[in-house]
């Protein structure tokens, strides 16, 4: 671990020090082969070694060499089904949720790398439609869901994904929801607190809890919002600082109204002295460099190395999600099978 932290300081550093015409070859995102076609919106990285991916036609991915090969390990019969996002402890243990109306809401766990599923959740309400599931620890989680009649949905878990319990969820507003584009439209920190990310409406919130999923309050932020804008990402280095990122779908090379910063555990929002130049739907913190930030997009990647007050971007193609592992390794996953692991150009 102590060589992959120092690995991690060199790639940053190199970066933070190279003359913004050497973007391209200091900090980027090396690609891996995996051998798949989908879209891979779900992504959790353990280490440098291992990671999973999740997505479209019923595929999940597993690594244990760093990206060097890649097996397919989505439980049989499940081809139909969009694996929006994955949630995994070590090489053995994942926890995947597919989205969708009615049935194609599901919540499949394995304990052994994938060669068998047990499927722990199945949705039954014909409009309800589940988006993003996170774990504080290896026994207690949330997953959460659009509105339905006027409340979003929240499921919570005390036993590792092995079984599921409604709880109430917070009241939302006409015409909001939230958006599945990365798997983070729900982030937690330390042992109770959780974050929910709002589009759609007049106005982009983000619903925090402090009590693992069963009370929520709300805060309006400064992100742009309509149908196909706003936050689509949150993230939260600890209970207090956090990050809002999004856009507008419809309209990626805009950048404007769709970052903010919150130093209060997302009771107020604050827009930073830059931002991405355009629309971003995923974003992670750093682990072990409390200022550094990674956000992909469509239209490229960027890093902030002061808390996200400034950015610089480093990579022009498109990824959809980004993660780091408990050893400082980061990772990305996008379109047609895209999954690269963050490297010195």
């Amino acid at each position: 671990m102590k060589r992959a932290l120092m690995i991690s300081l060199l790639v940053l550093a190199t970066f933070l020090t190279a003359p913004a015409g050497a973007n391209a070859t200091s900090l980027t995102w090396a690609p891996t082969t995996t051998g798949s076609d989908a879209r891979l919106r779900g992504l959790s990285a353990v280490d440098r070694y291992v990671a999973w991916a999740s997505g479209s036609a019923g595929t999940i991915l597993r690594t244990v060499d760093g990206g060097r090969h890649w097996q397919q390990v989505a439980p049989p019969g499940t081809e139909s089904l969009d694996f929006r996002d994955i949630e995994a402890f070590d090489a053995r243990t994942a926890i995947a949720l597919s989205i969708g109306e009615a049935d194609a809401s599901r919540i499949y766990r394995t304990t052994d790398g994938g060669r068998t599923w047990t499927e722990t959740f199945r949705n039954a309400e014909p409009t309800a439609f589940y988006n993003c599931l996170a774990f504080f620890d290896s026994h207690h989680g949330l997953t959460v869901g659009d509105p339905v009649d006027g409340e979003f949905r929240v499921l919570s878990t005390e036993d590792g994904g092995r079984s599921w319990k409604n709880v109430p969820g917070p009241a939302a507003l006409a015409g909001e929801y939230q958006f599945s584009a990365s798997g983070q439209c729900l982030n937690v920190a330390g042992r109770r607190d959780a974050w929910l990310a709002t589009g759609g409406s007049t106005v982009a919130r983000v619903l925090h809890s402090s009590d693992r999923g069963l009370t929520w309050t709300a805060s309006q932020t400064p992100l742009a919002s309509s149908e196909s804008a706003g936050v689509f990402a949150v993230a939260f280095r600890d209970p207090r600082t956090g990050i809002a990122i999004g856009g507008d779908f419809d309209n990626p090379t805009n950048g404007a109204d769709a970052l903010a910063l919150s130093g209060n555990g997302g009771r107020t929002w604050r827009a930073p002295a830059t931002a991405p130049a355009g629309y971003r739907s995923g974003v992670t913190y750093h682990p072990f460099l409390a200022d550094v930030l990674i956000a992909v997009g469509p239209t490229g990647s960027d890093a902030s190395f002061d808390g996200g007050r400034h950015w610089r971007q480093f990579y022009a193609g498109s990824l959809d999600t980004v993660d780091c592992g408990r050893d400082g390794a980061c990772w990305a996953a996008g379109a047609t099978g895209a999954v690269a692991t963050l490297r010195l150009g």
